[in-house]
């Protein structure tokens, strides 16, 4: 597989000669689709910035087929309808040859229509639930199966925790994935009295009653855990009300799913220590790799802009793509999409992100207990796992897989042996 190391190479001689691999209108131009306003901007706008920064590395190192690429950003602003809006502007009007972006569930199947009908190409830097696989987008976040599941095995294993508390912002990505863990739940003996679920909308402010009902299912003495699928500024009343609650991680701990470094550095978190994350990612890394990332970043944003999991991911997505375009010599959606399927590059973490048939990543584990710094102690980490599009847990999904490479199929069913067909209804 080409390395990094080559494809710059490439690149900076392809620039040097002045021709490009496949006599492309010069910019390449990559879209980045996230939201610079409304609840989802105190979490998309590090990635705008995080692809900006990735563009012009690029560019420094000699560009991409003899082009410099150029970041056309837009912002969708929180509104699910707008991103599909946005989405068709960057592919017809900006001509963009590649889009990273979203972070909601709700605003990527608001997308994935329009990059189906207009053969457009997304990567998809967030953790999300899965029951997924899209030939026009590659999914560089955790699946549940990288991130909720073992986040639950955590809390059985490592801290005893025998009733759930299943937190989520209303929209399809705590709904599946919370469908997931009550499934999972009960195949581990945790009885159904035993799962408290909740949702609430997007930037819900009043978590009182919440928080006083999580700690009432702890009152038979038995350890309650909250397993938080909550998106967007709605964190940060919710860990004020557990502090003004006095709940501190020994009582009843939490561990998020959307909550990193970058919502953490708006957060008084001296009452939050303990409390956890899943990631797949922490700045905390001790890597030469991430070190340098993490350097790179503060030298360009400010020493108090922090690094997060999906900044990874769209680390990670980028450099991918940089290289299947050097392999296919074209940006050409479709010979891109094929020679993605395989490649490899290295993660922040130390060891190395691999593409499978599904345009799902191998990525490692993380666990991480928030710190009185707003960053975190990795207290459990695994080597890469694959991502699984579809679950085993849901008796629906069980008996379906992806493979883009030898059945060209994203929902393939293997008792009926038969490619269905997704449809996309958002």
């Amino acid at each position: 597989m080409t390395s990094k190391a080559s494809v710059l190479a490439i690149a900076s001689l392809l620039a040097a000669g002045g021709a490009s691999a496949q006599d492309a209108d010069c910019p390449i131009k990559v879209g980045v689709l996230h939201s610079l306003s409304g609840t989802m901007a105190i979490s998309e706008t590090t990635l705008k910035d995080t692809m900006e920064m990735l563009v012009e590395q690029q560019n420094e190192a000699g560009g991409l087929l003899g082009c410099d690429l150029e970041a056309v950003v837009v912002d969708p602003a929180s509104d699910w309808p707008l991103f599909a809006e946005k989405a068709r502007e960057l592919l017809t009007v900006q001509d963009v040859d590649v889009i990273f972006g979203s972070w909601t569930s709700v605003s990527r199947k608001s997308v994935l229509p329009v990059l189906e009908e207009l053969n457009g190409l997304m990567f998809y830097p967030v953790q999300y639930e899965g029951e997924e696989s899209s030939k026009n987008v590659f999914y560089t976040g955790a699946a549940p199966n990288q991130q909720a599941i073992p986040a639950v095995d955590y809390f059985l294993e490592e801290l005893g925790v025998e009733k759930f508390a299943l937190l989520g912002t209303d929209y399809v990505y705590p709904r599946t994935t919370n469908n997931i863990l009550e499934a999972y739940l009960a195949a581990e003996g945790v009885a159904e009295e035993d799962i408290f679920v909740n949702y609430t909308p997007f930037g819900h402010s009043d978590w009182s009653k919440i928080v006083s009902d999580v700690v009432a299912l702890g009152a038979d003495g038995k350890k309650v855990g909250v397993i938080s699928t909550i998106n967007g500024d709605a964190n940060v009343g919710f860990y004020k009300e557990l502090a003004a609650a006095g709940v501190s991680a020994d009582d009843i701990p939490v561990v998020a799913f959307s909550v990193g470094e970058e919502e953490l550095s708006g957060l008084d978190t001296s009452n939050l220590v303990g409390h956890l994350a899943a990631w797949n990612y922490f700045q905390s890394a001790e890597t030469d790799a991430n070190e340098e990332w993490v350097a790179a970043w503060k030298e360009r944003m400010g020493d108090d802009r922090v690094t997060n999991d999906p900044m990874e991911a769209h680390y990670i997505g980028f450099n991918m793509w940089v290289q299947a375009v050097e392999e296919a010599g074209t940006t050409d959606v479709d010979a891109v999409a094929e020679a993605m399927i395989g490649q490899t590059f290295p993660n922040l973490t130390g060891s190395t992100a691999e593409m499978l048939p599904n345009h799902h990543l191998t990525k490692p584990v993380l666990i991480g207990e928030i710190q009185d710094d707003g960053q975190f102690d990795i207290v459990s980490e695994t080597d890469p796992v694959p991502g699984d599009a579809w679950t085993d847990f849901l008796p629906e999904s069980a008996v379906l897989t992806s493979d883009w490479a030898e059945l060209g199929c994203g929902m393939y069913n293997t008792e009926t042996d038969t490619c269905v067909q997704i449809k996309s209804n958002y």
